[in-house]
């Protein structure tokens, strides 16, 4: 799993793409938050937490994670060396997850540089007015179990089709669904009042619930059976692939 994980990762530096996805977040991020007039500027909020950017955050990375993953099996099935790996003694699991951890970590060193936005909340404050720093630290705990989602989501539909550009569609179509679609039609009222089973699996409600500063452990739950539940499609896509 390890070997896997250090060519992947080193390979996204190497091609410059692991500097572009960090440059891009903190890029689209810091103009949203302190440079645009948009609802989600800070400035214009008129009180001081990161809850915009923990808003911002997972449209942001519903495009870029995709992006990330999307030639992670899908470039192995073109130049022919998905074979190979399979004669390797790796084992499918080991494969998926050392190409999982590597675009989860690239992910996270994405967010890390984000923490000076804190800095600037201090800064920024009125005397007296108190920061919840538990809040923020709980945001960042649930931001880091969306991005395993979205991460688990690219992998799998990258594993779905030769095509990048495909695989990248499928995955921010995926990623669309779970984190929000779910959650507009059972608020939408379409169906006469709103249906609390969808409403219950779209990955917003739960990552909103996190970010209101409980740990509720059903929400972290979930959020990690989505990220397990690709990885075990994927497992099963390339078994098959292998068959």
């Amino acid at each position: 799993m390890w070997v896997v994980f250090r060519k992947e990762f080193v390979g996204f530096f190497s091609s410059m793409l692991g500097v572009l996805v960090i440059l891009t977040f903190l890029v689209i991020t810091g103009l949203m938050l302190w440079v645009f007039d948009t609802d989600y500027n800070i400035l214009n909020a008129g009180y001081a937490d990161l809850t915009l950017f923990f808003e911002l955050a997972p449209w942001v990375f519903m495009f870029l994670i995709p992006g990330i993953c999307m030639k992670t099996f899908s470039e192995e099935y073109n130049l022919g060396t998905i074979e190979l790996l399979f004669t390797k003694p790796i084992g499918i699991k080991n494969l998926i997850f050392g190409k999982f951890l590597a675009a989860y970590v690239l992910s996270i060193l994405a967010i890390i540089p984000s923490l000076i936005y804190i800095i600037s909340l201090n800064q920024l404050s009125f005397e007296g007015q108190n920061i919840d720093y538990g809040a923020i630290a709980a945001s960042y705990f649930g931001l880091l179990f969306l991005i395993a989602a979205y991460t688990a989501i690219g992998i799998h539909s990258s594993s779905l089709t030769k095509n990048q550009l495909i695989a990248f569609i499928i995955g921010v179509l995926f990623c669309l669904v779970f984190y929000y679609v779910f959650y507009a039609i059972s608020t939408s009222g379409i169906f006469g009042s709103q249906v609390f089973v969808l409403e219950y699996l779209s990955l917003n409600f739960h990552y909103k619930s996190i970010l209101r500063g409980v740990l509720d452990t059903r929400n972290i739950i979930y959020l990690s059976t989505i990220w397990l539940l690709f990885l075990v499609l994927t497992y099963w896509r390339l078994r098959t692939f292998k068959l």
